[in-house]
């Protein structure tokens, strides 16, 4: 989420300005003027952890893009492709944006105005972030389908359907950030002030809570009554599972189902504690920043704001691991890359998507 001081009236913008203008030592970044020496070291040490992170990230999520062709399931699963392409794309944009800040080059001109716009105000990052939250309902809700209603999703969501999917997150994404960033942001005599003009008070503290209610609440929300179901099911099915395979030797069916629902227990665990861990500190953050009339971002603290920020970009590194990784396939060709490791051979699995929508489809067709 993007920082946004809470100056709103020209008077204040300019006597903040003529404040900054008369300190020996002036850094700006990400909308906040730090006037000492101090910030400006904690400030530089801060650009270079999000540079590394943001290189590991571009290298995991790379990785997993890499795996996920070569093992043919970015045509079975294309949402799940396209959350590691998101977050690809945002921790490439990462590193761009905060060498650009490390750089420190003064913005004049047309140029430096874009680059203000783009990079320094970090909305290409955003764009891709918040399309990465959007496309993370949509695969929560396809899950909660495929599980759920495995013979409606088999006939309704058919592949063009994903694909719409995943174009809505980007075009979402995009036309929000682009839209908050170009009507509360501007250059100002090699200045990038980013949101900082918002019409009024009033208006920034409804987006406030609007963004923290869409983009967190309701995540989380969606998160606790998909997965609950998603187990209901799964628990419903393994009794059934169980009974029909009590007259037979084999376990395997139950076995099956065991691992089915470890999985998503698993999933569920990993994806929503961690994005409420790691997303919860800038919710916190911005909310209390645009509701609070008499609290600005010079008075919040320029370490919190760090501190909340680092949080939320390591979640994005975070995402292959807990996503891609789930598939077998995907798995065998990360250890393929691997030297002088011995391939054992694994008993072919599909991933929790496919197996637990296999599972249901053949417990609705089975007589109870």
């Amino acid at each position: 989420m993007q920082c946004a001081a809470q100056k709103t009236t020209d008077e204040n913008h300019v006597e903040h300005l003529s404040v900054v203008m008369t300190t020996d030592d002036v850094s700006h970044t990400t909308g906040v003027n730090v006037a000492t020496s101090s910030s400006r070291g904690i400030e530089f040490y801060f650009q270079c952890a999000v540079v590394v992170i943001g290189i590991v990230g571009t290298a995991a999520n790379a990785l997993i893009l890499y795996a996920l062709v070569a093992s043919a399931q970015h045509k079975k699963h294309v949402l799940i492709f396209n959350q590691n392409l998101l977050d690809f794309s945002c921790c490439l944009l990462l590193v761009i944006s905060h060498l650009l800040k490390l750089s420190n080059v003064y913005l004049t001109g047309s140029g430096g105005y874009w680059i203000c716009m783009l990079f320094r105000s970090e909305n290409l990052i955003w764009c891709l972030m918040l399309a990465s939250k959007m496309n993370l309902m949509i695969v929560t809700i396809e899950r909660y389908l495929k599980v759920v209603y495995p013979k409606w999703s088999k006939k309704k969501l058919q592949k063009w359907v994903l694909i719409s999917a995943a174009a809505f997150a980007w075009i979402s994404g995009i036309v929000h950030s682009f839209a908050l960033t170009f009507g509360t942001s501007d250059m100002i005599d090699g200045v990038c002030e980013m949101y900082t003009f918002w019409k009024s008070q009033q208006g920034q503290a409804a987006y406030g809570i609007w963004y923290v209610l869409s983009f967190y609440i309701t995540v989380l929300a969606l998160f606790i009554f998909c997965y609950w179901r998603i187990l209901a099911v799964i628990r419903r099915q393994a009794r059934v599972m169980a009974a029909h395979s009590a007259a037979g030797p084999s376990t395997a069916a139950q076995t099956q189902s065991s691992q089915m629902q470890t999985n998503v227990i698993k999933t569920m665990i990993l994806v929503s504690a961690f994005y409420a861990v790691c997303d919860m500190p800038m919710n916190v953050y911005y909310l209390i920043l645009t509701t609070s009339a008499n609290i600005t971002l010079y008075e919040t603290g320029y370490y919190v704001y760090n501190a909340a920020m680092f949080m939320s970009f390591l979640y994005i590194c975070a995402n292959p691991f807990i996503y891609a990784t789930k598939f077998d396939p995907v798995k065998r060709v990360l250890l393929s890359l691997i030297p002088c490791v011995r391939m054992i051979p694994v008993q072919p699995t599909a991933s929790v998507e496919m197996s637990v929508s296999h599972t249901a489809t053949r417990t609705a067709q089975s007589p109870k």
